[in-house]
């Protein structure tokens, strides 16, 4: 195990910490805890865009100075009074929370710590369920780019097709700690999984304490509020699963009779199989619960780095957050502060969105979402903050009187009639003046990712956005087993600040509108609609909730947003790539927001709690309901900690069961000489091969049938690409993941080439040689299973490396 490298990354975790700390303090200044758990992903965002910027340039020790000369000068500036420093005087400008700094370290130390253990009993970027072949290859060719985008190592000549931005920050970080690719990967890994975490217990700590929570009618420190939201939210985004594995072991507790036919509609409607559902513990896999709607991936966190991709989806999460506490920042801004305090605020939001276009395509348009939705639900007008417009006075809350008192005359219909048209009026000019306030940031988010957005983004990979029917759409079953927990914690909680005069009539309604959703094949009407309505309504009109329901605003409108459309692409088939993308922002969203809930449920606010005890003072009736209320909402909050936090025992158990074989270590490529000995030299003398030469290996195709011993080769195997795959050395053409980069022709196109190097006449392979400009030709195990016996008759043509079951030839001279 290499721990000194593990207290080296520790190290420069701390000074990125140090460093993103007073950025952080100037984003939530008031806030409890001043955000300090976002110290990390600020620093990184810091880091990496500069050094982007001018690795469009060189890219290299240059772009790491632009980027780490910016983050110590942003720091710096944000550390000092910038009026006292105009007047020569320098002082501090910030006042750090080092309580809470102390609170935010000891949350990222703990989820980089678990990680790097998850990590060292299975580091290995195999094949395998994943895309570990795709993310490490980013990694080392990244390594030897000279300029960015850098140079496909499945599409030798040509640059990346794909979001890279998280890949170029790890890069950044193993340059600057000094760590090859193969151990930088794992750490890497740890610490975006630690990002993620400590920046939910940040934001919904700042919520939480924002909430005035009370035990038995006497309010919670802020302080303490903030570390049991924090941790609620921890737990979520981290650790809790969906229902799936806890659904499971419910059903085995009824009876037989019972269990076949629940177990036979279930497996109708999702993924599963009836052997599956019923199956016990003993056959628990890991991998099970991310396969339950058909046709999609719904991943979440804890899933997501067991199994170890380092994939854009969870790497652009800490980004997320970081923007989504922007929007919070605007939110708790007040419309009386000065307007250039809520306008600064936007001005980093396309600093973030233009950032996570690179870093992950998919959020990209979730980051500007977040900053439309605080304008629009924010208390403050964001009409203010247009040139030469007059604010919308009507408030929430306000829009109850009639427009004109003085006309008594008009009929009492018209009268009740007129404060919703009031209503309605006040919410599409909000909604109105938030798209203008947003479409600068987007505008500007697009210019700043333009090398990104025009080159690297683009592709001949067919895409378009296609409407889904109600055959394509997600049973309601399968939406509960994947959302059902935060529909009851979250739901609960909105219905508990929500004044209904008939609460019955409102449940049944919410249970007609879910029954007509599961008739029409619209299920989301019963799962993420009424979370979206109560969100906004209590928002805009109750004013019982806070910056958490904003969140499920977010979560809940992308769940109702992928039952409706989804984008076609050669990615994948149907929606599956925009569930799995999109479902990954939800969790989060989801995950952060349930950290104020359940503490909201279990505590209460402070209000209430003295409300309470003034109706016991008084002998009112009501308050053994509230009692009761009360320990129900305990029990709920145990259950749904309890159910979630089933796979999570199975799976990290499972998980350090099965220790490497040689013990724990971080090394990523470790397998190869284990698993693979017989190319494991031969991967070494290609990796040691300095710049990009160009190399021919026999392409990653999805299937082709097999050699002497008849089986297929599947893609997600070794026998696709190991060799460009291990070392960032391009090929002509790697992984079938390239017809969705380049589309069919160009990948296919070729392949064929490929194949005519191999195994066409003399003349055709030396022109097709040099027109791809091949200097090293690959022939292992895999060539000959597709290829058969493969020779070279060309005095061009020498053997440069031989080991094991691989012969590496070197292209000389010419012609």
């Amino acid at each position: 195990m290499e721990y000194a490298l593990v207290v080296r990354w520790l190290v420069l975790y701390a000074a990125l910490f140090a460093l993103g700390l007073p950025l952080a303090t100037r984003l939530l200044p008031r806030a409890t805890g001043r955000g300090a758990g976002l110290a990390v992903p600020a620093s990184l965002v810091v880091l990496s865009v500069p050094a982007y910027w001018v690795g469009q340039v060189t890219w290299g020790p240059i772009a790491l100075a632009a980027g780490v000369s910016s983050l110590l000068l942003a720091s710096a500036l944000s550390g000092v009074d910038l009026a006292a420093l105009r007047d020569g005087r320098v002082r501090p400008g910030v006042d750090i929370d080092r309580d809470a700094a102390t609170d935010a370290a000891a949350v990222f130390l703990l989820g980089f710590a678990f990680l790097v253990a998850i990590r060292a009993f299975d580091p290995a970027v195999h094949p395998g369920g994943g895309e570990k072949f795709l993310d490490f290859g980013l990694l080392k060719t990244l390594g030897r780019s000279t300029v960015l985008p850098p140079e496909d190592f499945w599409f030798a000549n040509e640059p990346v097709k794909y979001y890279y931005g998280g890949h170029l920050t790890a890069t950044l970080l193993a340059w600057l700690s000094g760590t090859p690719p193969r151990f930088a990967y794992n750490l890497a890994l740890a610490g975006f999984y630690a990002s993620l975490v400590t920046a939910a217990f940040e934001l919904a700590g700042a919520i939480g304490a924002d909430r005035d929570l009370s035990v038995r009618g006497r309010s919670l420190a802020p302080r303490t509020a903030r570390r049991v939201a924090g941790v609620t939210a921890a737990f979520f985004v981290g650790l809790a699963s969906n229902l799936v594995t806890a659904g499971r072991f419910a059903l085995l507790a009824l009876p037989d009779a019972v269990q076949q036919p629940v177990a036979a509609h279930v497996a109708a409607r999702t993924e599963y199989t009836v052997p599956q559902i019923v199956a016990g513990a003993e056959s628990f896999s890991y991998w099970n619960a991310s396969r339950v709607i058909p046709g999609t991936i719904n991943e979440f966190p804890l899933f997501a780095w067991l199994n170890g991709d380092l994939h854009a989806h969870m790497m652009g999460t800490p980004t997320l957050l970081l923007a989504a506490a922007v929007g919070y920042a605007y939110y708790r801004t007040p419309e009386s502060a000065r307007r250039r305090r809520r306008a600064l605020l936007f001005g980093a939001l396309p600093v973030l969105a233009g950032w996570q276009a690179i870093q992950s395509t998919w959020s990209f348009p979730s980051v500007l979402a977040l900053g439309w939705l605080a304008a629009t639900l924010a208390p403050a007008d964001p009409s203010t903050l247009l040139p030469g417009t007059v604010p919308l006075r009507r408030r929430p809350g306000e829009l109850g009187g009639a427009e004109e008192a003085g006309k008594a005359e008009a009929a009492e219909a018209t009268e009740r009639l007129r404060p919703l048209a009031a209503t309605a009026t006040s919410e599409v000019g909000r909604i109105g003046a938030a798209v203008l306030v947003t479409a600068v940031p987007a505008i500007t988010a697009i210019i700043l990712a333009s090398p990104f957005l025009l080159g690297a983004a683009t592709g001949g990979g067919e895409r378009s956005a296609e409407l889904l029917g109600p055959e394509m759409r997600s049973g309601l079953g399968a939406l509960l087993l994947v959302h059902g927990a935060f529909v009851v914690g979250l739901g609960g909680y909105l219905l508990a600040r929500v004044r209904v005069r008939r609460p019955l009539v409102l449940l049944g309604a919410l249970v007609a509108v879910g029954y007509v959703g599961h008739a029409i094949g619209f299920a989301a009407l019963a799962v993420s609609v009424p979370l979206l309505v109560l969100a906004w309504v209590a928002l805009r009109v109750e004013r019982g909730v806070g910056y958490e329901a904003v969140l499920v605003v977010a979560g809940a409108g992308l769940v109702t947003l992928v039952e409706l459309i989804y984008v076609s692409e050669q990615a994948g088939p149907g929606r599956m790539n925009t569930v799995f993308k999109t479902y990954a922002q939800v969790w989060v969203f989801f995950g952060t927001a349930m950290g104020v809930a359940l503490p909201g449920l279990v505590f209460g606010d402070a209000d209430r709690g003295a409300s309470d005890g003034r109706r016991s003072a008084a002998g009112s009736a009501t308050v053994p309901w509230r009692r009761i209320g009360r320990v129900a909402s305990v029990a709920l909050v145990i259950a749904l900690v309890a159910s979630t936090s089933v796979y999570g025992v199975l799976a990290v158990g499972a998980h350090f069961d099965r220790g490497p074989a040689g013990g724990p270590t971080l090394d990523a490529t470790a397998f190869v000489g284990t698993d693979h000995p017989e190319q494991a030299a031969a991967i070494a003398w290609l990796d040691d091969r300095p710049g990009q030469p160009t190399m021919l290996e026999a392409p990653g195709t999805l299937t082709y049938a097999g050699g002497t011993d008849g089986r297929d080769r599947a893609m997600y195997s070794w026998s696709a690409n190991p060799a460009s795959s291990l070392t960032g050395v391009p090929t002509v053409a790697g992984w079938q993941h390239e017809v969705g980069y380049r589309g069919q022709a160009a990948y296919g196109e070729r392949v064929r080439d490929v194949d005519a190097m191999y195994t066409g006449n003399a003349s055709v392979r030396a022109s097709l040689l040099e027109a791809y400009g091949v200097r090293y030709i690959w022939v292992g195990p895999n060539e000959r299973a597709r290829y058969g016996s493969v020779s070279f008759g060309a005095a061009e043509i020498t053997v440069a490396h031989q080991s094991g079951d691989v012969t590496i030839y070197e292209v000389r001279g010419e012609g």
